[in-house]
């Protein structure tokens, strides 16, 4: 039986890396495609509450179904789930994003958001990045695409889990190989870019540079510059502090000492 999987990503329905995705899957599994009017790279989970949402269906090769929405990709795959789709997927997954995901990069990702959505209501997801800015043909990652899918349908990670898979630069020229890897810490750091608006007043694009920090070995963002593929689980279904939980648990009212209004300060006690 063909899996049914649903596409998403946070370049916009037009980015190449979404065709590249759905030309990696298309011929082994029903697709269904929900994605963002516009870019909304740096959208993280983030949901849109303060304008309505507007779903428009859109042609696509093949007569795939295919739809787009005027907000983020978390919005994308609510709206898939909620009002789209007559049946959830056996899978979410969404891409391939240009530019990598790799280390706490992720945090900002609206690429790995579309897939975290997914996780939360217990669909898995698998979130795919190019180191590249302009996506490499589909040769170079069309065979690793699919048979990780169909790996993590037939053995499917924990609950709560999702996949977080990177390609490494120029890949076109051929990868050392794959790695499960853990989550860097590295991530793009603010650079601001000040401007001056003709009326005379500063305004800034945010920009980025990649602020490398001391990486373990096993990590995604050590793999990638060796050349690999890697893959990282990551866990959002229990997002608890264990140990401080533990370490904490006796605290309780009984180690306040509460004041009455009187005895606050002034700008406390309003």
């Amino acid at each position: 039986m063909r899996p049914f999987i649903l596409i998403t990503n946070d370049d916009g329905i037009h980015a190449p890396g979404i065709k590249h995705l759905w030309q990696a899957v298309h011929e082994f599994a029903d697709i269904a495609i929900v994605a963002p009017q516009s870019e909304k790279s740096g959208s993280g989970l983030g949901i849109t509450w303060t304008k309505p949402l507007h779903v428009h269906p859109i042609p696509w090769e093949l007569n795939t179904p295919a739809w787009t929405v005027n907000g983020t990709p978390a919005d994308c795959v609510k709206m898939a789930l909620a009002v789209v789709l007559d049946k959830p997927p056996t899978m979410i997954i969404s891409g391939i994003n240009r530019g990598s995901n790799a280390g706490r990069t992720v945090l900002y990702s609206g690429t790995v958001g579309g897939v975290i959505e997914g996780a939360l209501r217990g669909i898995p997801g698998i979130a795919f990045s190019f180191s590249d800015f302009d996506p490499p043909p589909l040769s170079a990652t069309k065979d690793y695409i699919f048979p990780l899918i169909k790996h993590f349908i037939n053995a499917p990670l924990p609950s709560g889990t999702l996949l977080n898979v990177n390609f490494p630069f120029n890949c076109k020229e051929g990868v050392k190989g794959f790695k499960m890897a853990r989550q860097g810490k590295s991530y793009w750091k603010e650079s601001p870019d000040k401007r001056i608006h003709p009326e005379g007043a500063p305004y800034y694009w945010l920009g980025g540079q990649w602020g490398s920090v001391e990486e373990d070995p096993s990590s995604d963002v050590s793999y990638l510059e060796q050349g690999y593929i890697t893959a990282t689980p990551i866990h959002v279904g229990e997002m608890t502090c264990g140990p401080t939980l533990e370490k904490y648990k006796d605290f309780s009212e009984k180690d306040f000492i509460f004041l009455d209004d009187k005895q606050l300060p002034t700008e406390l006690s309003r």
